[in-house]
């Protein structure tokens, strides 16, 4: 490690253990960077190293005690669910998608396949951000008149490209996925029916495992979780779920997400160098940069709207790597920002140590 760096670590480590309970009381230069004011409205951030509390910190009025939305950090949990069916061997990742809807004769979209809604290049014809905003597929169905059935609006659509042609991000593709996985789970139509099934499931294969208790999914009408969009955990608990991204496993060591998915979430899709599997990647994108200057190429992130960051460097620190978790409420056009410190504080904070 250079020199300079290890005082700084350890200085971190005892903050985190001294400070209060909700991290309210730890000041540290690592951290401040994140609560400056170009930062906007910076409500949570913990930093993991080697699977231990590095630096923790709330904005005044923030807690342990609060859960903190997802938004599109929802679309890693979904992928992750989904790989626990297909480690299960009840979905096939190269296998046409189980969307009965498709299978009809003559329909192109029966060629959509797992893999292509996870890499987000199903060909469907989805807006996720219209001109004007109000003409966004997803603010229709999250906010308008989708709430009772996301998916049957998500499933409906044609497409507009070949399936595996072309990249486009859309938060109903996620939403697809999360039908699917309550239809591998249950044949019942019953929403409760439904939302219990998939909250069972998903307690049992991936939050307890992981150690994370504060979950909270919402589901809409028709009991399909709003897989691309809303999940709700404690900043602890993101933190946990960040170690899962990290290498699939527990706070503890226990193996919860398989390797081989995990691999499969963390490599660049065919049609996007920087998308992998319901996760972004520290990888140029057409008519992009790095997400995360400065930081290793392996840096993985689940990312938010408003600015929204779990993001995983294997890379850096010491023994299992680094989770930074930064939660709060930034304009979007203002997340670059954010996402440039998280950059340099793996760079100058956090470097290799063997």
């Amino acid at each position: 490690m250079p020199r300079g760096r290890a005082p700084l670590i350890a200085m971190l480590a005892l903050a985190a253990a001294t400070g209060s309970a909700d991290g309210q009381a730890a000041r540290d230069p690592l951290l401040d960077p994140f609560f400056a004011p170009e930062q906007g409205d910076t409500r949570a951030v913990l930093v993991l190293n080697d699977g231990r509390v590095a630096a923790k910190r709330y904005a005044p009025g923030y807690s342990d005690a609060n859960r903190f939305i997802s938004w599109s950090m929802a679309k890693t949990v979904t992928a992750m669910l989904v790989g626990e069916l297909v480690a299960d061997g009840r979905l096939a990742l190269d296998a046409p998608a189980s969307v009965a809807e498709w299978r009809q004769p003559n329909d192109p979209r029966g060629a959509i396949t797992l893999r292509h809604l996870l890499t987000m290049s199903s060909g469907l014809r989805h807006t996720e951000v219209g001109r004007p905003i109000e003409n966004s597929d997803t603010n229709q169905v999250l906010f308008v008149g989708g709430t009772g059935d996301m998916a049957a609006r998500a499933i409906a659509q044609p497409l507009e490209a070949r399936p595996g042609a072309k990249y486009e991000y859309s938060s109903l593709t996620s939403i697809i996925l999360s039908e699917i996985v309550a239809r591998a789970l249950t044949g019942s139509r019953d929403p409760r029916e439904r939302a219990k099934a998939y909250r069972r499931f998903a307690e049992e294969r991936l939050f307890r495992p992981a150690g994370i208790r504060s979950v909270v999914l919402e589901f809409d009408g028709a009991g399909t979780q709003v897989g691309g969009s809303i999940v709700h955990m404690s900043l602890p608990d993101w933190g946990r779920f960040g170690m899962l991204l990290l290498d699939g496993r527990s706070l503890a060591g226990a193996p919860v997400v398989a390797p081989d998915w995990l691999a499969f979430m963390k490599t660049p899709a065919a049609t996007n160098p920087g998308y992998g599997g319901q996760t972004w990647l520290n990888r140029a994108r057409p008519g992009a940069a790095v997400m995360f200057p400065d930081a290793p190429a392996t840096v993985a992130s689940a990312e938010g709207h408003l600015g929204q960051h779990v993001t995983v460097s294997p890379d850096s620190g010491t023994g299992r790597g680094v989770v930074v978790v930064r939660l709060g409420n930034t304009p979007d056009a203002e997340v670059k920002v954010g996402q440039r410190l998280i950059g340099r504080t793996l760079a100058e904070h956090f470097p290799r140590s063997r």
